[in-house]
């Protein structure tokens, strides 16, 4: 005798395991690892540093529009 089956229930545990694949497939393809971001992170603050330590001091000199009558 044949095991009666939910189709919708069968249907649901396949998209499930689907898209379990797809999370796996996609962490291996574009997943960071903790060390790589947090070199990523200080990466970006040594630049933000520099770029912050180039600054000339002072106000930034702003052109005002001119007024042509």
């Amino acid at each position: 005798m044949a095991e009666i089956i939910n189709l919708r229930m069968a249907r649901k545990a396949k998209k499930r395991a689907d898209a379990a694949q797809q999370a796996a497939e996609n962490r291996a393809k574009f997943g960071r690892t903790k060390e790589r971001k947090q070199q990523e992170r200080m990466e970006a603050e040594r630049a933000a540093r520099t770029i912050e330590s180039a600054r000339r001091e002072g106000p930034a000199v702003e052109d005002s529009p001119r007024e042509d009558d």
